[in-house]
């Protein structure tokens, strides 16, 4: 992915990396989110269209609007890109995804642990169809969030099926 410098390399992110956070949509989609450092989340989708999906080391851009708010954006292996303002401080969150139509199609093909899938992810990408994209803009509310340091392996290490059954109840 080639990006374009930021203008301000001085950011502090203090306030965001090594964050976790459960949040859900108001089309109830369910997600959770690991800011491991300045440039890589890991995050697990529990439910919604790709439900059962989840991610580690996905790379991203992320940059601090203001006191509290937050955009990290991405593109995934599948064409998928996304872009993500968090505001931890009054516990919202607005996503935009921008799937391509075969996900639309066919989200199943898309539900693993994408880190072992990569080049299958890659196949269904370049088959396609890409387009019309299917964009699902949405608000959230975010119902857990913790500090977990930076690059902790154990935030995200497993599928969202292998949680315990009162995990998405935590709230704080």
């Amino acid at each position: 992915m080639e990006t374009i410098s930021k203008d301000d390399t001085t950011q502090d992110l203090s306030q965001i990396v090594g964050r976790h956070f459960i949040y859900t949509y108001e089309n109830d989609w369910r997600y959770e989110l690991y800011v491991r450092n300045a440039t890589t989340i890991d995050y697990r989708i529990h439910a919604g269209m790709v439900g059962g999906r989840w991610v580690k080391g996905q790379f991203v851009d992320l940059v601090r609007l203001d006191s509290d708010n937050y955009k990290i954006s991405w593109t995934e292996p599948t064409g998928t890109s996304v872009s993500v303002n968090i505001m931890p401080g009054q516990r919202r969150l607005h996503g935009v995804i921008f799937f391509p139509q075969w996900i639309k199609q066919h989200p199943e093909h898309s539900v693993c642990f994408q880190n072992e899938h990569l080049a299958e992810m890659a196949e269904y990408r370049d088959q396609g169809p890409t387009y019309p994209i299917y964009v699902v803009a949405a608000f959230a509310k975010i119902t857990f969030v913790e500090d977990c340091g930076i690059d902790n392996d154990a935030v995200i290490a497993c599928a969202p099926a292998d949680l315990p059954a009162d995990y998405l109840a935590r709230t704080n």
